[in-house]
């Protein structure tokens, strides 16, 4: 019997029915038993709860996933009956729910090992989100995106004409109601006009060489310089460039056997793997940001 694989993937992680609440707020005796005594309140069973506390910084971030099944407040009313709880804790807060599936675009260049991973990872139902379509400023990756059934977007970006061509890109992520970019090596700058129509919703991946090896063949250096480790580091972009909070990073060692492809190599495969934890983490819900840094929460 022929079945699609993320039918069948989903068919053996079948979706829970849940809400996740993020928070964010000064450290203060009784946040937890706060939190918990109003989900309890409201016949919350609690999946996953996890917290960490900033002792130098004095804040406090929470996790706490429910199962909605005997749930029995009407979530269009959970933000009115909650603000006494975050108006009295100073809370920064968001809620979040699992069977409500997020849409992520995704911009690439010429390189596309890190967009062919996430279609796949897409396709195989590792990834449980929308894709609706993909931009690319060359057009080498559509006959990949084409098998993969997604719209492909070409958008060149001349140097003088940068802002038009974003113009355009932000029109389609508006039209297609998209709430995340992951950048799969998209070898462009964004516009800090860009990157404030989506705080903490940009994704970037790139080498881990930064700042010691600048230019457009670090792994060309790094192999001259003799290292022993190479990475890759994923972020959310912010207006400074390469300088978002960090939301994964990963190591592999280098030997004196390894010549310059087999760097490019494993560089390429953690490329991929810390882009694609970083995607899922984002659309699990399990990233709190402060202090341009990120909680990454089990």
């Amino acid at each position: 019997m022929n079945s699609h694989p993320s039918l069948w993937y989903n068919y053996l992680n079948p979706m829970r029915n849940t809400a996740t609440l993020l928070i964010h707020c000064p450290d203060r005796k009784g946040l937890v038993a706060a939190i918990a005594d109003f989900l309890y309140s409201h016949g919350a069973n609690i999946l996953h709860a996890d917290e960490h506390q900033d002792s130098e910084l004095g804040i406090f971030l929470m996790r706490v996933e429910w199962d909605l099944t005997d749930f029995s407040l009407d979530l269009r009313e959970f933000e009115p009956s909650f603000d006494p709880i975050a108006r009295r804790f100073r809370m920064e807060w968001r809620i979040r729910l699992s069977l409500s599936t997020p849409r992520i675009a995704i911009f690439a260049s010429r390189q596309d090992h890190c967009l062919a991973d996430l279609l796949y990872r897409h396709k195989s139902g590792e990834l449980r989100c929308e894709i609706p379509l993909v931009i690319s400023n060359h057009p080498d990756s559509q006959s990949l995106v084409d098998f993969h059934g997604i719209p492909f977007h070409l958008i060149s970006v001349p140097q003088e004409g940068k802002e038009e061509a974003e113009k355009r890109q932000l029109g389609l992520l508006s039209d297609h109601r998209v709430d995340l970019v992951g950048l799969a090596r998209y070898m462009q700058i964004l516009s800090p006009d860009f990157v404030s129509e989506y705080p903490q919703r940009i994704i970037n991946i790139h080498h881990s060489f930064l700042p010691a090896f600048l230019g457009a063949k670090p792994y060309h250096r790094a192999f001259e310089r003799g290292v022993k480790l190479i990475g890759a580091t994923s972020h959310y972009v912010t207006e400074t460039l390469d300088n978002g909070p960090i939301i994964e990073q990963d190591v592999t060692r280098i030997s004196h056997r390894d010549d310059v492809e087999d760097l490019i190599q494993k560089g390429r495969d953690l490329e991929k793997v810390v882009l694609s934890r970083a995607v899922r983490w984002h659309i699990e819900n399990r990233i709190l940001v402060y202090a341009n840094k990120t909680v990454v929460f089990d």
